[in-house]
């Protein structure tokens, strides 16, 4: 008997993983949960090591399960997020428009990219906080462009409060990954479930989005 069809057996014909990656509070875990819930919370619970969020969108007919890892942006827990690196096959580098040393920092996490990801791993930039005043605003919206341009990224100005952008940067990053993956006819690599993690819950705190 010929086996099932993928879709027989699965909610989905790609399982993509994503990696959220930046300095702590610049709000990338508000990004996340207005993506994958559609909402936005003033206060957030700091994460501590690694979280993610599923979410499955349709892209050219095609069913895309997203997997996103939300890491830890503080120091001590950088030695934990550089394991899940490796097996991630998009990563969102995002740095505040109002917090100049998020943005400065950026070419430290690029370069724990280039240490620890695959060499054909997507990227791409993304200006988080920008609905704020522009009074506030440290880095301009052609700093941001530069150093995507400079590696070869692509670039977005978000705002999960507001959700300015925050469909179009997941959006843009999945379809980038599902052609590439198209062209390298890799799928049985994208249907590896990597989700082996504890959950564990942990004090609420204030935190910028």
């Amino acid at each position: 008997m010929a086996a099932p069809p993928v879709r027989a057996w699965a909610d989905h014909d790609y399982l993509i993983k994503l990696l959220l990656i930046c300095d702590s509070g610049v709000g990338k875990s508000c990004l996340l949960l207005r993506f994958s819930d559609g909402f936005f919370m003033t206060s957030f619970i700091t994460t501590i090591g690694l979280d993610f969020k599923i979410r499955t969108i349709e892209l050219d007919g095609k069913q895309i399960k997203l997997q996103i890892w939300d890491t830890a942006g503080q120091e001590q827990f950088r030695t934990i997020t550089t394991a899940y690196y490796r097996g991630a096959m998009g990563i969102l580098l995002v740095y505040d428009v109002t917090d100049e040393s998020s943005f400065n920092n950026i070419r430290n996490w690029i370069r724990n990219i280039e240490q620890h990801a695959s060499d054909n791993v997507n990227k791409i930039l993304v200006g988080n906080k920008a609905d704020m005043d522009e009074s506030k605003w440290a880095v301009p919206t052609a700093k941001g462009q530069s150093l995507a341009d400079e590696y070869g990224v692509k670039f977005f100005e978000t705002s999960a409060k507001t959700n300015l952008n925050v469909e179009q940067v997941f959006f843009s990053i999945a379809r980038d990954i599902k052609q590439r993956l198209a062209e390298s006819d890799n799928k049985p690599e994208v249907e590896r479930v990597i989700c082996d993690v504890k959950i564990e819950m942990y004090p609420l705190v204030e935190s910028s989005c």
